[in-house]
């Protein structure tokens, strides 16, 4: 996928409008209708051009579509800015009900490294409904900066949170069905603090976190408390912290299978004059005990009549062997 180079001579505001990714709203958006006359046309000139605006003026909340950037990320970007200037301009779209101040649509890496250099920011200014910011913000960030897999899977995750329709997330992801299926699975299996904990990963895709994501479907394996004990802060690359938390749950599983008891074996039980009275059956949720209404009806009968207090009799009988003082 083809970057942008940050460090290219900069375009006159004009050129680096129409070279914008969502530039042309028309041909991206068909529902904000066609434009008309000289009025129209210098509005549209207008909104193309990029502003110069405070960046204390710009507010960052929203669905995010990469995980947290670090200081260390934020201060490089600081410093080739400050060499050479901001290059690629950020997106915003007014708030209405806040006169002079916006809300950031892409760019926030950006906007926070302006801020630590108190400059303000080259921004396209865009009316756009939350439906199209999303789109936005989805598509530029998928041409640009290529998110890893789990990025994309909490952001769709959080749009769906949100209420975003899935024709939207879709399009602002640009995935099918069943890879937006794949990514709210594994968004919902793996907690959220692990993900952040881990970071991005470029370097692990898909097959991997869905692999960790079944792993978490054993009810016994507590993946925060594994996480926690990793420290994985001292880990320095988030493809080190996948690798060490997926040893882990893998080492995990493996001694829980070696832990679980050899399945039961099917009992038929007999009196002694070989007439069938019970079967018994085991599965992974259930120990059956089954009474032929064949061979004893009576006692079968019974069995329903009394089975309450039997089985509260044999419980105590068990809890007695368990705790004999």
């Amino acid at each position: 996928m083809t970057r942008r180079n940050l460090f290219q001579p900069p375009a006159p505001p004009e050129k680096a409008a129409s070279d914008a990714p969502v530039a042309d709203q028309k041909s991206r958006f068909p529902n904000t209708g066609a434009m008309s006359g000289v009025k129209s046309t210098l509005k549209d000139v207008a909104s193309n051009a990029v502003r110069e605006i405070a960046a204390h003026a710009i507010e960052e909340n929203g669905p995010k579509d990469r995980l947290s950037f670090t200081d260390a990320d934020v201060q490089a970007l600081a410093e080739s800015i400050k060499a050479h200037g901001q290059q690629v301009p950020i997106m915003v779209r007014p708030i209405q009900e806040k006169p002079g101040y916006y809300r950031i649509v892409y760019g926030r890496r950006r906007l926070r490294a302006l801020r630590s250099l108190g400059m303000p920011a080259k921004a396209l200014v865009r009316s756009l409904s939350d439906e199209e910011a999303i789109l936005a913000q989805g598509q530029e960030n998928t041409q640009r900066l290529d998110p890893s897999f789990i990025e994309k899977a909490l952001f769709a995750a959080e749009l769906a949170h949100g209420g975003y329709e899935q024709a939207i997330i879709l399009d602002a992801l640009a995935v099918d069905k069943p890879m937006l299926s794949r990514m709210t699975k594994v968004a919902r299996a793996i907690p959220a603090s692990v993900i952040h904990s881990i970071g991005s990963a470029h370097g692990i895709g898909r097959r991997r976190w869905e692999e960790l994501a079944d792993h978490l479907r054993n009810p016994s394996i507590n993946l925060e408390k594994i996480a926690a004990a990793l420290n994985l802060n001292e880990v320095k690359t988030s493809e080190d912290r996948f690798g060490l938390i997926s040893t882990a749950i893998a080492r995990a599983a493996k001694s829980q299978v070696a832990s679980t008891p050899a399945p039961f074996a099917d009992l038929s039980v007999k009196l002694d004059d070989g007439t069938s009275l019970a079967e018994v059956k085991e599965t992974a949720r259930a120990l059956t005990v089954r009474l032929s209404k064949t061979d004893t009806p009576e006692f079968a009968l019974w069995m329903r009549e009394n089975a309450e207090a039997e089985l509260i009799r044999l419980y105590e009988a068990w809890k007695s062997d368990q705790n004999p003082d």
